[in-house]
């Protein structure tokens, strides 16, 4: 009987696995027109939030313009109901004191273009990633300078309240450059909506919290905490769509490594750490940005130095990634990249370069082509998709 139960259980793994397989490659029919939301770093050339219009037919993105001017909007985060965009202000002078800024804005539905509804701290220095609960209830930032985590309330008409949590924080690691001290680097919710995840590059370390977006609240989990390999650097992580194993790509290692999770405990074992370089790559290198394709088929990485986005096939479930291509980014340092709802075509934004680069995403082999379609905008450093009406 347990051996049935076993392949009962087997058989239903198998049959989502090939449900998402199976939805990924249906997704042609689902293009559409979306707005691309696009945060840089400001002051020489960019001057705020710019937005384009993308053909998910086409693959062909419009010329920015821009949507909202206000200071390096690094990171940005679209709420749920398409109404509001929430931005980080990487600064670290905010009204006077040493912490950074996260904005609201409301986004006009017929042109896009966004209106600021207020502005509130980050809670330390530096914010460089932003990320929603997923009932839009609070929104989460990591800060980079200050070394800590925060969470802010939305308000009923998207205005942030002021902090209701704010966790500094506190350690090293073995890099005595980058690692002197803790550097929140990124945070985002658990696909249960139950905790928040942390990475924070300069404790080699991901946090975990336990949520409460009513109260927008963190309180550190038990277990509090999983490490990277010393000197690693974990940037940013991303979830399997099975929600059983997680990704943190790490910025100094120039690694991935591959985690379980477990969604009842939040108890998180380090399976493997994959290079994402060429074994002849002989270049100076740091990670930045890591996405898995909806259908959970590929995760991809990116490469600042070598300049180049790493492919990788999921295997054995989500538990192993294997290395099976490098596409070069189209511009120099892509600090980000962005795959479209449908999992067809993805968007680098490579900071050094100054351009947005689509690439049309292969659904049965994961390999990226190039388009062709590129635009012109200072120092992209993220983008965020939005249906457009």
């Amino acid at each position: 009987m347990k051996s049935l139960r076993l392949e009962q259980r087997r058989a239903r793994h198998s049959t989502t696995w090939l449900a998402a397989g199976l939805l990924a490659l249906a997704a042609p029919a689902m293009g559409k027109d979306l707005r691309v939301y696009i945060g840089t770093y400001t002051g020489s050339g960019s001057q705020g939030i710019y937005l384009a219009r993308f053909d998910s037919n086409t693959g062909r993105l419009s010329a920015p313009e821009l949507a909202a001017e206000t200071r390096n909007p690094t990171f940005l985060a679209a709420h749920p109901n398409g109404r509001w965009l929430y931005a980080v202000g990487e600064i670290s002078d905010f009204e006077g004191k040493r912490t950074g800024a996260v904005s609201a804005f409301q986004m006009d539905s017929a042109t896009g273009k966004l209106t600021l509804l207020n502005q509130e701290s980050s809670g330390g220095a530096g914010p460089c990633h932003v990320a929603l609960d997923k009932t839009g209830r609070c929104v989460l930032v990591a800060n980079y300078g200050g070394g800590s985590v925060a969470a802010l309330p939305i308000q009923a008409d998207g205005r942030l309240g002021p902090p209701g949590s704010v966790i500094q924080h506190a350690g090293s690691s073995v890099n005595p450059k980058r690692q002197a001290g803790p550097h929140g680097h990124f945070i985002a919710c658990d696909p249960a909506n139950r905790r928040a995840l942390a990475c924070d590059l300069g404790l080699d370390k991901v946090l975990l919290y336990d949520l409460d977006p009513a109260r927008a609240r963190l309180t550190p989990s038990n277990p509090a905490s999983v490490s990277v390999p010393p000197g690693a650097g974990p940037r940013h992580l991303v979830f399997h769509p099975r929600g059983r194993h997680v990704y943190v790509v790490n910025e100094m290692g120039c690694s991935v490594s591959v985690f379980t999770y477990s969604a009842r405990s939040g108890a998180m074992e380090r399976l493997a750490t994959v290079p994402t370089l060429p074994p002849d790559a002989a270049v100076e290198n740091t990670c930045a940005e890591i996405q898995v394709h909806p259908s959970g088929k590929f995760v991809y990485a990116s490469n600042r130095g070598h300049d180049s986005l790493a492919i990788f096939k999921v295997e054995r479930r989500g538990a192993r990634l294997n290395p099976i291509g490098w596409q070069p980014a189209g511009g120099k340092v892509p600090r980000h990249f962005a795959i479209s709802p449908d999992g067809r075509w993805l968007l680098a934004e490579n900071q050094a370069s100054d351009n947005v680069v689509v690439f049309r995403i292969e659904l049965r082999t994961g390999d990226l082509k190039p388009t062709g379609h590129t635009v012109t905008v200072s120092k992209p450093v993220c983008v965020e998709f939005v249906p457009a009406p």
